[in-house]
């Protein structure tokens, strides 16, 4: 059958959470069905300017993610909330009549557990002092986040995250491999949001 999609208009990192609100039925189905198997389903991000009705409406690159948390809400829809695993390449994807998104992926060996920390350089201990900043909100405290503020890797990909980017600049963020350069470009980015 392949790999549930869950194409949205957010990135998910690898270590990052997402709250989300299910109204639509395949997406309950499939919650449903990842609940009773254990498994999980990849968080996509839309291409900008399009919808789930061309070929290829998402970005070739997203996260596993497993529900951590789920209730129904006042208003009868179901919350969950999804962390990310791993990341994902997505190798080719089909669309049921049902309208769910399902696809052949291969993971690239990013998973949380799977890799060393590495530092951060001293240039950019200002981010990880805003990425504190940032977790002190309430709506991203609320998320239960697990940050080691010494490692690039993790600094770079919650704050891709969170800034107030544009999804396209997320995602690009997201695909890169080195740490370091991506801590590097959020500075770059940081320098232009600066008024």
């Amino acid at each position: 059958m392949g790999t549930a999609l869950f194409p949205l208009n957010a990135v998910l990192c690898p270590g990052g959470r997402l709250p989300l609100r299910i109204f639509e039925a395949r997406y309950l189905d499939m919650i449903t069905r990842c609940l009773r198997e254990g498994e999980g389903f990849v968080v996509v991000l839309m291409k900008p300017d399009t919808n789930e009705t061309v070929e290829n409406p998402f970005y070739k690159k997203g996260t596993m993610a497993k529900i951590v948390d789920f209730d129904s809400g006042d208003d009868g829809l179901l919350n969950i909330t999804v962390e990310g695993i791993e990341s994902a390449a997505i190798k080719s994807a089909h669309r049921y009549n049902t309208g769910l998104w399902v696809g052949d992926i291969e993971f690239e060996g990013e998973a949380e557990v799977s890799y060393e920390a590495v530092p951060v350089p001293n240039q950019f201990e200002e981010l990880a002092q805003i990425l504190k900043a940032l977790v002190r909100h309430p709506s991203v405290s609320d998320l239960n986040l697990s940050i080691d503020f010494d490692d690039s890797r993790q600094v770079g990909l919650r704050l891709t995250e969170l800034l107030p980017l544009d999804n396209t600049q997320k995602q690009y963020l997201f695909e890169l491999d080195d740490p370091i350069f991506r801590l590097e470009k959020i500075s770059d980015q940081l320098s232009t949001l600066a008024p």
